[in-house]
């Protein structure tokens, strides 16, 4: 069977329609897309999944459906960044949480970014639920330490 142009076209379109669904937490639509064929796995030209869209925009329900739907949930991104590594740096403990129960791997770089941008519950839970020793300094410097410093000095510029 040979696909035409308009519609590899107009394949292209829906795959940017369902991208798009993604990032804005469309999950009804998306989850319809998804089981009339659209791969779970679908991606960005950066690499960025359904699932990172889904996370990393805060939208918990839709990263719950594409979890369940068989989303690849340590996909790597251009980036080299895995879902559960981009709502680290978002600060998301409950789509944190969904990632890790689900079994998303816990990495050393999930918990730097986590104690960088100050989200020091997020890895307080990532330190309880790693699977193996996992880096406690950055620089000599404790992780939680630097969360806390971090977090601190946010609630003071957002004064």
């Amino acid at each position: 069977m040979e696909i035409s142009q308009e519609e590899e076209q107009r394949y292209a379109e829906l795959q940017e329609i369902a991208l798009d669904f993604a990032r804005e937490g469309s999950r009804t639509e998306l989850e319809n897309m998804i089981r009339h064929g659209l791969s779970v796995n679908l991606s960005t030209h950066k690499d960025d999944s359904l699932l990172m869209l889904a996370t990393y925009n805060g939208h918990y329900e839709t990263s719950k459906m594409l979890i369940s739907n068989g989303s690849d949930l340590d996909r790597v991104n251009m980036r080299g960044q895995t879902p559960l590594e981009g709502v680290c740096f978002k600060g998301n403990l409950k789509i944190v949480q969904l990632l890790v129960e689900s079994g998303a791997k816990i990495t050393d770089s999930a918990m730097v970014y986590a104690a960088i941008f100050g989200n020091k519950e997020i890895l307080d839970y990532l330190k309880k639920n790693a699977q193996s020793k996992s880096k406690e300094k950055i620089l000599g410097i404790s992780m939680s330490f630097i969360a806390s410093f971090v977090k601190k000095i946010r609630s003071i510029v957002r004064r």
